[in-house]
C-alpha cells in the first residue's frame, strides 16, 4: 500500500447515501475511480480525490523511492511484489505463513529474525539449492528428504517428495516443528534437528548452472571437471548446502512476509495472513482457542501496564492536585451559582419587581457556565509551532523575530527551480550510490563545474565518468528499441512537420538512425577515457526515452546532432558563468555528438542525466545495494543496542565505585589520627616498668594491626581509582563507536531514504545532503570532508501548504514578519544558506515550544560537529581556488593549463573497474 508521510493511503468508503441508494436506487449515476475502485457522489468529490492521487508526494513502501503520485507508486509496489514472488522458493511459502499466522510480535523485523533462523537450515523438496562438492559450488534440485531416525528406530526413514512436503498431514511430515514460533529455536533444535536431516539431491545439467556461459568460453579447449556431476543423485546434510541469495535472505524474506500478512492498530494485535493468501497455501483463517485466549490476556496485561506506566507517570501528587483544583472549581460554580439563585428567590418574593431581572441573572448563570468549561488549559510545549507566538520574555531573552533570508541566488541554477531540482537529486544520487555504479566522491561545486564545461579540450573526466556508468547501468534496465524515434513519428502524424532549431523531425529521425546503435556493447574502458560515450549516450536515449517521459527529447537530441552553419568556437575558460543560454540558431548541418556535447547548454545536461537517473533507480544493481543496506542497518541497530547496554553497565559499575569511595571516609573518619598517635608513642624511649610494659605491647599491636588496616585500605582506594579510569577509557571508547555508528547509519540510510534534518514552522524543509551513501563526513586522518557544505531551505509540499491555509489566522502576513517578503519560499521552491553565520543566525531562530523546530534544533545540535566545519571547508576551499583578473590577464600560461587546474579537473574516479 503506497504511504504518504510514512502512513499507509487508505481508500475512501462509500457514503451511507450511496450505500441507501444501492438499495432504493440502483440505476443512480456515481463517480467510479477504476483504478482503485473507489465511488463518488459527485464530481467535486472525485477530482479532489484524483488531484490528491496525482500530487507527487507519495512513496513506494517496498522500494522507499518517494516523489511518486499514488499510481506510480501502486505499479512499483505491484512489480516489486511480482519480482519477490517470483524469487521466493515456492516450497517456503506455506511453511512460513504457517509460522506467522496468529504470531503477536511488536516489531516485523523480530518476527523476521524468529523466521529467518527457523527455515535457514530446513530444505524442501523440489526446492533449488547449492551444494557444495569438493569446494565447489554445484546448483542442485531436492528429490527426497528424509527426517532424523526416531529414538525408538536405528535406520532412516525415507520419506516421498509428496510425504514430506510442508503441506502434507501425514506422520512423516518434515520441519513441522520449525511452523510454531511457540517453541524456542534451542527446544526445535533438540526436538527436530536440521542438521540430522538427510537430503537426496540430483545435480543439474551443466548448462543450467549459473555463470554456464561465461565458464564455456574461458574454458574452451579445455578439460574441466565440473561436468562429471551432472544429473548425478547425491546424499547430503544441510551444513553442505545453501540458498541463493536473491531468493531468500532476510531481506526478501521480510518483503514477503510484508506482503501477505496484516495486522489491527489494537494494542498487542497478532499477525494475521491476508485472507486471499491464506485460501491459496492452506493457512487456516480461524484462530484457535488457546491462542485467543492468550492473546486476549496479553491485551489486558499491556492495557494495564500502559495505565501503570501513565498513572506512574503522572505520580501522586499531580493526581492529588488535579483533583483538587476540580474540586475547587466545581465548589466555585456552585457557590456563584446558588448565590445567583437565592438572588432569584428574593426577586420573586418582591411584587413589584419586574421579570427582567430575572431573566438578566438566568442569563449570567448561564455566561458563567460558559466561561467555566472554556476556561483554558494550560499549554504543554513542546506543541504546534505555529501556535507558539513569542513573547516579550522570549524577546528578552534573545530570540530572533525574523528568519535569515536564504538565497535563491546562490543556487546553481539561480531562479530555475525545475533545473536545480533536477541537479541536487541527480548530484544527490551519483554520490549516495557510488558503491554500485563504481564511481568515487565529487562535491557539488565540482559536478556544477563539470556540467559548464564547454571546450573539447582538454576533456572533463567526470562528466564522462557520470555518462558511461550510468550507460553500463541502463544496459540492465529492459527498453524499447527505437523508442525515441517511434515517439517522434508518431508526434508528427499528429501534429505534423514542423521545423524547430531549423531541423524537421524526418531530418532528425534520419540523423539518429545511424548514430549509437550499439550502445549497449559498446567497451567504454576507463583506462581510454571512456571513449565515445557520447554516441553511447545518443544511442541509449533512442532506446530508453520517448516524448512522454522525456518531453525536451527532441530539442536535446536536435542540439547534439546538428551544427549551426558557422559555428564560434568559445575562447576562454569555462569556470561557471551566469545561466545564459546561446542565442537561437538554425542547426543545419548534421554532426557527431561528440564534437557538439560540449556546446550543451547545463540546463540540457541536467535534464539528460536526470533522465538516465530516473531510469537507474529500477536497475538490478541499485536493488541489490538497497537490500545489502537493509541488512547493514539491521547489524547497526544490534550493535547500538549492544554498545548502550555495555555502556550502561560501565556506568552503573564506576558509579558504585565512587559510591563506595564516599562512604568510606565516612564510616572511617578517625583512623588517621588514631595511627597518627600510635605512631609517635612508638618513638618515645622513656623507660618503663614492668607493669606497665603488658599495656604498652598491646598498644603496639594495635597500632601496627591499624597500619595494616590504613595500608590495605589506600592500596583498595588506587585500585578503585585505576578501575574507575579504566572504566571511564571504555565509555569514552563507546561514545566513539555510537558515534561511528551514528555516521554510518546515515550513509546507509541515504542509500533507502534520503531525509530531511527536519520542518520549521512554516513547514519548509531544510536539507543537508554531505555523509550519506559512498561519502563521508571524516577522511584519513579525521580530516573534515563536505559534499555540499551548505544548508538547503525548500519551500513546503502541496500537501503541508494546503494545511497551512485550512489555518484560521492570517498565515501570510505572519510569514511577512518572520520570514520577509524576500525569504518567502512558494512551494518546492529552493534557496541555499552559504554563510556559517547564516547557519547559525538560522538556528538561533527556531524556537524549541514548537515540535518541528524542537526536532530541526535537535537534529542540527547532533550534526553540529560536521555541519560547521564542512561549511568553513567549502569556504576555505573557495577562496583558495578564486582567481584574481588582472593576475589572469597578466598570466602567460594558456587556457587549457589554467582549466586543468580547475578543482572538478582534477577528480579521479578511483573506484573505476579496469573492464568496463
Amino acid at each position: 500500500m503506497p504511504t504518504c508521510r510514512r502512513k499507509r493511503v487508505l481508500l475512501t468508503e462509500p457514503s451511507p447515501a450511496l450505500l441507501d441508494a444501492l438499495k432504493h436506487d440502483p440505476n443512480r449515476e456515481v463517480f467510479y475511480l477504476e483504478e482503485t475502485g473507489e465511488i463518488f457522489e459527485n464530481y467535486d468529490a472525485y477530482t479532489a480525490r484524483m488531484s490528491f492521487y496525482r500530487m507527487k508526494h507519495f512513496q513506494c513502501e517496498v522500494t522507499g523511492k518517494s516523489g511518486l503520485d499514488y499510481f506510480q507508486a501502486l505499479e512499483s509496489e505491484r512489480h516489486e511484489a511480482r519480482t519477490m514472488h517470483s524469487r521466493f522458493p515456492d516450497q517456503l511459502k506455506a511453511a512460513v505463513l504457517k509460522a506467522v499466522q496468529w504470531q503477536v510480535m511488536g516489531r516485523l523485523d523480530h518476527l523476521v529474525e524468529a523466521v529467518y533462523d527457523r527455515f535457514k537450515d530446513r530444505y524442501y523438496p523440489n526446492e533449488k539449492v547449492y551444494v557444495d562438492i569438493q569446494g565447489e559450488k554445484y546448483l542442485a534440485s531436492v528429490v527426497l528428504v528424509r527426517p532424523p531416525a526416531p529414538a525408538q528406530s536405528p535406520a532412516p526413514v525415507a520419506s516421498s517428495s509428496t510425504s514430506s512436503s510442508p503441506l502434507s498431514d501425514v506422520p512423516t511430515a518434515i520441519h513441522k516443528v520449525a511452523e510454531d514460533l511457540k517453541i524456542s529455536v534451542k527446544d526445535s533444535i533438540v526436538m527436530d534437528d536440521p542438521a540430522k536431516y538427510v537430503y537426496q539431491v540430483q545435480v543439474l545439467e551443466e548448462e543450467k548452472q549459473p555463470g554456464y556461459a561465461k565458464n564455456h568460453e574461458k574454458n574452451k579447449g579445455k578439460e574441466t571437471s565440473r561436468g562429471q556431476w551432472s544429473g548425478s543423485l547425491i546424499d547430503v546434510q544441510s551444513p553442505l548446502m545453501s540458498r541463493d541469495r536473491l531468493a531468500f535472505s532476510k531481506s526478501i524474506l521480510r518483503r514477503f512476509i510484508r506482503d501477505c500478512v496484516d495486522r489491527d492498530a489494537a494494542v498487542a494485535s497478532p499477525w494475521t495472513v491476508k485472507p486471499a493468501i491464506a485460501a491459496r497455501y492452506g493457512v487456516s483463517n480461524v484462530m484457535p482457542e488457546e491462542i485467543r485466549i492468550g492473546v486476549e490476556t496479553l491485551k489486558k496485561g499491556e492495557i494495564d501496564k500502559r495505565k501503570k506506566v501513565w498513572e506512574d507517570k503522572e505520580g501522586p501528587a499531580a493526581k492529588k492536585r488535579r483533583q483538587m483544583m476540580e474540586e475547587k472549581g466545581a465548589l466555585v460554580l456552585n457557590t456563584s451559582v446558588n448565590k445567583n439563585r437565592r438572588r432569584r428567590r428574593k426577586l420573586s418574593q418582591l411584587p413589584s419587581q419586574s421579570n427582567v431581572s430575572e431573566r438578566n441573572l438566568k442569563l449570567k448563570d448561564e455566561n458563567d457556565l460558559a466561561a467555566e468549561k472554556k476556561k483554558k488549559k494550560p499549554v504543554r510545549y513542546p506543541t504546534e509551532d505555529l501556535d507558539v507566538v513569542l513573547n516579550d520574555k522570549d524577546k528578552r531573552a534573545g530570540m530572533k523575530l525574523k528568519r535569515p533570508v536564504p538565497s535563491k541566488a546562490a543556487m546553481p541554477f539561480g531562479e530555475d527551480q525545475e533545473t536545480n531540482a533536477a541537479f541536487l537529486m541527480t548530484w544527490n544520487f551519483l554520490v549516495v550510490y557510488g558503491q554500485p555504479l563504481h564511481m568515487s566522491p565529487f562535491t557539488m561545486d565540482d559536478f556544477e563545474g563539470a556540467l559548464r564545461h564547454s571546450v573539447i579540450e582538454p576533456q572533463c573526466q567526470l562528466l564522462a565518468e557520470i555518462h558511461a556508468t550510468l550507460i553500463y547501468n541502463l544496459r540492465t534496465v529492459p527498453f524499447n528499441r527505437h523508442s525515441a524515434i517511434m515517439s517522434l513519428v508518431q508526434y508528427k502524424e499528429e501534429r505534423g512537420d514542423e521545423e524547430e532549431l531549423g531541423v524537421t523531425i524526418d531530418q532528425l529521425t534520419g540523423a539518429m538512425a545511424d548514430v549509437g546503435n550499439n550502445w549497449e556493447r559498446a567497451p567504454l574502458r576507463h583506462a581510454e577515457g571512456r571513449e565515445g560515450w557520447e554516441e553511447s549516450m545518443v544511442g541509449c536515449l533512442k532506446d530508453h526515452a520517448n516524448l512522454e517521459n522525456f518531453p525536451r527529447l527532441r530539442e536535446i537530441l536536435t542540439r547534439l546532432l546538428f551544427a549551426p552553419d558557422s559555428p564560434e568556437e568559445p575562447t576562454g575558460s569555462t569556470a561557471p558563468t551566469p545561466h545564459t543560454s546561446p542565442s537561437p540558431l538554425r542547426l543545419t548541418t548534421p554532426t557527431a555528438p561528440g564534437q557538439l556535447y560540449h556546446k550543451l547548454p547545463p540546463k540540457d545536461r541536467v535534464a539528460i542525466i536526470s533522465f538516465m537517473v530516473s531510469l537507474a533507480v529500477s536497475s538490478k544493481a541499485i536493488h541489490q545495494h538497497m537490500e545489502w543496506c537493509e541488512e547493514q542497518l539491521t547489524a547497526l541497530r544490534k550493535e547500538k543496542i549492544e554498545v548502550n547496554r555495555t555502556r550502561k553497565q560501565y556506568l552503573e559499575e564506576m558509579a558504585a565505585i565512587q559510591g563506595e569511595a564516599k562512604d568510606e571516609p565516612k564510616a572511617n573518619g578517625n583512623v588517621d589520627e588514631d595511627v597518627t598517635m600510635h605512631e609517635s608513642s612508638d618513638l618515645s624511649d622513656i623507660p618503663v616498668s614492668d607493669g606497665e610494659s603488658a599495656p604498652r605491647t598491646s598498644t603496639r599491636r594495635s597500632a601496627a594491626k591499624e597500619r595494616k588496616a590504613a595500608r590495605a585500605k589506600a592500596s583498595s582506594i588506587k585500585q578503585a581509582q585505576a578501575e574507575h579510569r579504566r572504566l571511564d577509557e571504555e565509555v569514552n571508547k563507546l561514545d566513539r563507536r555510537l558515534e561511528g555508528i551514528e555516521r554510518e547509519f546515515r550513509k546507509l540510510l541515504g542509500c533507502i531514504r534520503v531525509k530531511p534534518l527536519g520542518r520549521d514552522r512554516f513547514y519548509n524543509r531544510v536539507w543537508w545532503f554531505d555523509g550519506m551513501g559512498a561519502a563521508s563526513l571524516i577522511g584519513s586522518g579525521g580530516t573534515v570532508q563536505y559534499g555540499t557544505g551548505r544548508i538547503f531551505i525548500q519551500g513546503a509540499s502541496e500537501f503541508d501548504a494546503e494545511i497551512l491555509h485550512r489555518r484560521e489566522e492570517n498565515i501570510e502576513e505572519r510569514r511577512r514578519i518572520e520570514e520577509g517578503p524576500e525569504g518567502m519560499l512558494g512551494a518546492n521552491e529552493w534557496a541555499v544558506y552559504n554563510d556559517l553565520e547564516e547557519v547559525q543566525e538560522f538556528v538561533a531562530w527556531l524556537n524549541p515550544k514548537g515540535v518541528r523546530e524542537l526536532a530541526l534544533k535537535n537534529a542540527f545540535t547532533k550534526w553540529w560537529n560536521h555541519i560547521g566545519p564542512g561549511i568553513r571547508r567549502r569556504a576555505a576551499d573557495l577562496n583558495a581556488h578564486a582567481k584574481i583578473p588582472e593576475a589572469r590577464r597578466s598570466s602567460r600560461k594558456s587556457a587549457a593549463a589554467e582549466l586543468l587546474r580547475e578543482p572538478y579537473m582534477q577528480w579521479v574516479n578511483r573506484k573505476a573497474v579496469n573492464g568496463s
